[in-house]
């Protein structure tokens, strides 16, 4: 009685380099896979392959408000339309004049009127000074003559501070670089420490960006804003942000000096 021979099977089986770190598995002939060995790289392999050191880096700052702005407001109410304007307009040019004295340009100042007829025939003149300042001192000192020199007819509102598009633009750029200037010295430290020489990057990604206003604390939040110093609503009015990247760098060996002769 003869032997049954067993049915001829084909096996394709390749090797995977261990550069290659993507395909881990051998292809069978049926579409099945079998887990992979991996073969280590030769010498030639070895000294071209590309050694990398992973960082990450952070860094935090912060912007004080660029701007601020105050309206001046004032009003009278007469019985003749000409008295009251010509109230309202007196303060008007004094406000004005003390301005342009202290060197506020007038691109930064901004007249607005406003009149009504009252009851019985009584007429009501407003007119509304905004103004807006990127010197903060010279706007208390202007603030504080101007409550001094005037009447109660004439209000001052508290400073509004803000930023503009520019200074915030340029925060996050500074939080930025920051953070893989910082990326940076940590490798540069790493290879030290190992070694070796810090070569150039491979890769820079921004992975995080956060900003937040800055807060007063809860006891001086539960007063008032109108009780608020100037630097507490300075303070409040501050924009931080934080942001995080990660770098990854060439590393090389360092070079044997060379004995002179």
């Amino acid at each position: 009685m003869s032997l049954q021979q067993a049915p001829q099977s084909r096996v394709f089986v390749e090797l995977v380099p261990w550069a290659d770190r993507g395909r881990e598995n051998y292809l069978l002939s049926g579409g099945e896979t079998l887990p992979g060995l991996r073969r280590p790289l030769s010498s030639a392999q070895a000294q071209t392959a590309t050694r990398e050191v992973h960082v990450s880096g952070t860094a935090e700052v912060s912007a004080t408000p660029d701007r601020a702005q105050v309206v001046v407001q004032m009003s009278s109410t007469k019985e003749a339309a000409a008295e009251a304007k010509k109230s309202v307009c007196r303060r008007l040019d004094y406000v004005t004049q003390t301005l342009q004295q202290q060197g506020v340009q007038s691109e930064n100042v901004t007249v607005t009127k406003d009149f009504q007829k009252g009851r019985k025939c009584l007429s009501h003149w407003k007119q509304r000074v905004c103004i807006t300042f990127t010197e903060f001192g010279k706007m208390q000192n202007i603030c504080n003559f101007l409550v001094e020199k005037l009447d109660s007819s004439v209000v001052i509102s508290q400073p509004q501070f803000y930023h503009t598009p520019g200074s915030i633009e340029n925060l996050r750029r500074q939080a930025c670089l920051v953070a893989v200037e910082n990326a940076w010295r940590k490798a540069q430290e790493v290879c030290n420490l190992v070694g070796q020489t810090l070569g150039k990057p491979l890769l820079i990604k921004e992975e995080e960006m956060k900003e937040w206003e800055g807060q007063i604390d809860d006891h001086q939040s539960s007063r008032l804003s109108s009780s608020l110093t100037v630097q507490q609503k300075i303070k409040s009015a501050t924009i931080h942000a934080a942001c995080k990247v990660f770098i990854t760098f060439e590393v090389k060996g360092r070079e044997k000096k060379k004995n002179r002769i």
